[in-house]
C-alpha cells in the first residue's frame, strides 16, 4: 500500500502546525490536518499541562502513543506531531505505516525567536531560567531520535512556508490538486 500521509516531526516551533495546515490546504483531495496533542486532550479530557501536573509524564506518553495508533488508522491526513513523539519508537512505528515522516527543523535561535513571539501561554520553554539553554540541551538529547525516526529532513530557519511546502510534496511524491 502506498503511503498517503505526512507526518510532521520536530522540536517545538519548527513550523508543524503552520506548514502542515498550509501542506493540507495544497494538496486538497480532502487532505486534512490533525494534531496528535488534540487527541491526547480529548482522549484525557483535559490539557496537555494538565495532565502532566495531575498525572504525570508516564500517563501523557501512555496517551501519545494511542494517538499515535489512532492517527496510523487514518488516510489522507498531515499529522502534526509533538515534540516529544519520537522519543517511543512504537509511535515511530505507528506512523511509518501510513505516513511519510517528515523532520522540520531549525536552529536553537530561531525556536528561541519563534517561541518568545508565541508566547508563554503556548511555549511554556520560555518561562524557564534560561530558555536558550534549555532548548539547546533538549535539541542535543533529541536530535539521534529525530534523525532515526526521519524519511526526509526539512531545515524551516529562515525560509518561505511556501517554499517548504513545495519542497515536501516533491519529496513525498504526494500530489497536490492546488
Amino acid at each position: 500500500m502506498t503511503k498517503d500521509s505526512i507526518a510532521l516531526i520536530g522540536f517545538m516551533a519548527t513550523g508543524k502546525t503552520s506548514i502542515g495546515q498550509m501542506l493540507a490546504d495544497k494538496i486538497g483531495n480532502d487532505y486534512r490536518f490533525i494534531e496528535t496533542d488534540q487527541f491526547i486532550i480529548e482522549d484525557a479530557g483535559k490539557s496537555i499541562p494538565r495532565i502532566f501536573a495531575e498525572d504525570g509524564e508516564i500517563a501523557f506518553r501512555e496517551y501519545e502513543i494511542d494517538a499515535c495508533k489512532k492517527a496510523s488508522h487514518l488516510h489522507k491526513v498531515v499529522i502534526s506531531c509533538g515534540g516529544g513523539i519520537v522519543l517511543n519508537k512504537i509511535n515511530i512505528d505507528y506512523l511509518k505505516q501510513n505516513s511519510h515522516i517528515v523532520l522540520l527543523q531549525a536552529t536553537a535561535e530561531e525556536i528561541f525567536k519563534r517561541a518568545i513571539k508565541d508566547g508563554q501561554e503556548t511555549r511554556p520553554v520560555i518561562d524557564k531560567e534560561d530558555p536558550k539553554a534549555e532548548i539547546k540541551k533538549v535539541l542535543v538529547f533529541r536530535k539521534p531520535f529525530y534523525e532515526a525516526a526521519a524519511e526526509i529532513i526539512i531545515e524551516t530557519t529562515g525560509r518561505d512556508l511556501e517554499e517548504i511546502v513545495k519542497e515536501i510534496l516533491q519529496k513525498t511524491k504526494i500530489k497536490s490538486d492546488n
